[in-house]
């Protein structure tokens, strides 16, 4: 059996000898699909199953915890935050940001604590800020999650911190953007 150039592919048929020992030896491939497909899959459920093991561990540590609901959330948003550390997805990524936030104000009910209004609208401020500091990082600027994240902060913040003024903020955050708008429009002429 003979190659492309002429030689000998070293196979069985026919007696053939092998090839020389000249040089290195290339090996090319060409796939097509995406590389996710390539890629070894990560056992999802293995992962979930560890940190919501772990956490339930905790749970007993701290009996006074008692929210399983939130421990879920919890598991889950970890779970997908580690599957988007070493897999780089961003499904991953906004999945674990939000399940995350999602689950803080059950995780401080939980432990006994009040959750005062507005830690909800400030955790997932914070999980936007997280989506638009990673886009940043990979070069993709800061995006509207990081305006949509100020946004939630600028809502959330003084809810946590003066609950009897938060009717206030909607509105005067209005009155702010509006002013911003109408300024921004004067100085471009």
């Amino acid at each position: 059996m003979t190659g492309p150039a002429g030689g000998s592919t070293g196979g069985s048929m026919g007696g053939a000898t092998p090839p020389p020992e000249g040089g290195p030896i290339r090996v090319y491939n060409w796939t097509w699909g995406r590389d996710e497909d390539r890629r070894p899959q990560l056992p999802w459920l293995g992962i979930f199953l560890v940190i919501f093991g772990a956490l339930l561990l905790l749970d007993l540590a701290l009996p006074q915890y008692r929210s399983v609901g939130s421990l879920l959330v919890l598991a889950a948003g970890l779970a997908s935050l580690i599957v988007w550390a070493l897999r780089r997805s961003t499904i991953a990524l906004y999945a674990g940001a939000f399940l995350t936030a999602a689950s803080v104000p059950g995780l401080v009910s939980g432990l006994g604590y009040e959750a005062q209004p507005g830690l909800g609208t400030v955790a997932f401020g914070v999980a936007f800020l997280f989506v638009a500091a990673v886009r940043a990082a990979r070069g993709g600027g800061y995006g509207w999650q990081a305006l949509i994240g100020l946004l939630l902060l600028a809502l959330g913040l003084p809810e946590l911190a003066l609950p009897q003024i938060t009717d206030a903020v909607v509105p005067a955050l209005l009155v702010a953007l509006g002013l911003v708008l109408l300024t921004r429009g004067t100085f471009r002429r």
